[in-house]
């Protein structure tokens, strides 16, 4: 056999094999051994030295890899390209705009997906690891196919951020900023009925303060001197006062499943500048309750523990929330300022009414003084409405109810503390009264708008109204006292009895009591943009002189630009 001498580095260059032809592997030992052969006598005749076992590994080896690297890549494309056709075909956009107007394909990856409610869910940590895995590996192909597009839309339309103040006002109207305007969208589909616990909204507790302030009512009317001609029957205070109480314990049952199943919408809930307030709702309730416990089930005096148990969380929250107004920022107390403000201070007079009750005399007089500093700055901010604020819509109109409920509360709560109904309970009854009359008169603020469960928020206000009154009648017993506290009584109770009756058909008969809550799915930016706002008449003067100057210096810049070839010229 003829062999010729074959360089050193020959034996580097016999990997070169067809990967598609792969030969057994007994042949394979064989070839390697004889190319190994070669190598050595060659070796031999050059005099180099050589290690037989590194020649014999590194044919294998990189045979290995050379099948291993084309076979993986060849796969990772095929799957990669099925993919995204699948995701491709899964992804189209569906019909209407209930995405705030971007296809699907741009929500991959982020909190949800159309009509996936999950972003308003829970998020544990378990949760989190098990749901973000699989959506990462979408996002990174969505986004490489989108960088090939040249299309990519960044979003910020994250659920966890906190949404601007200023973007409820701009986003939703209504008395309790509750519809989307029509230029506007959701991030939830609209078309399809939501889960029950995300239409459940904080607003429901409203229920809970008309039907245990009427509880309040009916103890003061069935107790009171100055109505004994009545002969009102305890026994309706009983009833008013176990309703209530059942209703009170079936909303917060409902209302904490929702804090554990849909927390991020709580969450959205305590930011809206209207529902924050209702937040102090639960704790105002309870305290009407044991104010106005029947006497058939109470002691003669009830323990402070029943005041500590209630008052402390309310006066954590408000520390909170009186913190922000205090310190400025985007949450001020004049950005964020409405009617039902009033919730967050009406609390203070009625646990100062209860603190009383207890024996607290001390803890009830800091109240008052804490509650009454907090409702002349309301008061004075919803009056002035200063330029700085955001303009108050005018369905936010009905809540002006609100402004009874807090001097009502402080005339009942000095007169509770101090045990008469002095000048300064006077002073601030009759403040509740104006305000009363001057809004019972403008029927048109009412009107034109449809039935929603915080509603009910706006007769607690009244039935605290018909208490002081009642208070004052037996203070002054004369025919216009006892008319005025019989007048306001019937006015509240009418009001509630109205109220449930329609909640009662809303719920069971027309079904239609909590439709969408479409106030917790706005963007947290405006995204259509096709509509744009109407340029007033200082904004077209500034516009028109941006443009003039605008105008004069391009001209100046172009006088420039020709002088400077006519100097060359000239040189």
């Amino acid at each position: 056999m003829d062999k010729r001498p074959t360089p050193a580095s020959s034996s580097h260059q016999t990997h070169y094999v067809d990967v598609h032809e792969v030969l057994p592997e007994v042949k394979e030992e064989e070839i390697t051994s004889s190319t190994v052969e070669r190598a050595a006598e060659n070796n031999r005749r050059v005099n180099r030295p050589i290690r037989v076992r590194d020649m014999k590994r590194n044919p294998r080896i990189s045979f290995s890899r050379q099948v291993s690297l084309e076979t993986g890549f060849a796969v990772l494309n095929k799957e990669l390209s099925k993919a995204k056709d699948e995701k491709m075909r899964s992804s189209l956009p569906r019909s209407g705009r209930s995405f705030g107007g971007f296809d699907s394909m741009t929500r991959i990856g982020l909190e949800g997906r159309k009509g996936d409610f999950s972003m308003f869910k829970t998020k544990s940590t378990l949760h989190k690891q098990n749901s973000l895995l699989p959506l990462r590996k979408d996002q990174r192909e969505v986004d490489q196919s989108h960088k090939i597009e040249g299309s990519v839309e960044e979003n910020d339309e994250s659920v966890n951020e906190s949404v601007p103040v200023g973007r409820y006002f701009a986003a939703l109207r209504g008395p309790e900023l509750d519809q989307v305007k029509d230029h506007e969208d959701i991030l939830l589909p609209k078309d399809e009925k939501w889960p029950f616990l995300l239409r459940f909204p904080i607003g429901c507790y409203g229920i809970c303060l008309g039907l245990s302030s009427q509880a309040v009512l009916w103890k003061a009317l069935a107790a009171s001197p100055a109505i004994k001609f009545l002969h009102i029957s305890p026994f309706i205070n009983l009833a008013i006062w176990l309703l209530a109480l059942a209703v009170l314990v079936s909303v917060s049952f409902t209302y904490i499943l929702k804090c554990i199943f849909y927390f991020e919408a709580v969450k959205r809930e305590y930011f809206h500048p209207v529902r924050v307030n209702f937040f102090f709702a639960p704790w105002v309730v309870c305290m009407f309750l044991a104010i106005s416990v029947p006497p058939m089930l109470s002691p003669k005096t009830l323990h402070p523990a029943v005041w500590c148990a209630f008052m402390g969380p309310y006066f954590f929250l408000e520390i909170k929330i009186y913190g922000q107004w205090l310190s400025g920022g985007k949450r001020r107390l004049c950005k964020v300022v409405n009617p039902s403000t009033h919730l967050s201070v009406v609390g203070n007079f009625v646990g100062a009414v209860l603190a009383s009750k207890v024996g607290w005399n001390e803890p009830a007089k800091f109240l008052w003084a804490v509650g009454f500093a907090h409702y002349l700055v309301v008061f004075v901010t919803l009056y002035q409405r200063l330029p700085t604020s955001e303009a108050l819509p005018k369905e936010l109109h009905p809540v002006y109810s609100m402004f009874i409920a807090a001097p009502s509360a402080a005339s009942l709560a000095w007169r509770t503390i101090y045990g008469e109904f002095d000048g300064c309970s006077r002073t601030c009854l009759f403040i509740a009264l104006f305000l009363y009359f001057s809004l019972v008169v403008r029927i048109n603020f009412f009107t034109g708008f449809r039935f929603s469960v915080a509603w009910w928020s706006y007769t607690f206000p009244m039935t605290t109204a018909s208490v002081v009154s009642i208070k004052y009648a037996e203070e002054v017993p004369s025919i216009p006292s006892k008319g005025l506290a019989i007048t306001l009584s019937f006015m509240s109770s009418a009001m509630v009895s109205v109220l449930l009756v329609s909640t009662l058909l809303h719920a069971f008969v027309w079904r239609t009591l909590f439709p969408n809550d479409l106030a917790i799915a706005i963007t947290n930016k405006r995204i259509n943009k096709d509509k744009k706002p109407f340029k007033k008449a200082y904004d077209i003067k500034r516009w028109t002189k941006h443009a003039l100057t605008k105008h004069n210096s391009r001209n100046k810049d172009c006088e420039a630009d020709t002088a400077v070839p006519q100097n060359n010229q000239m040189k």
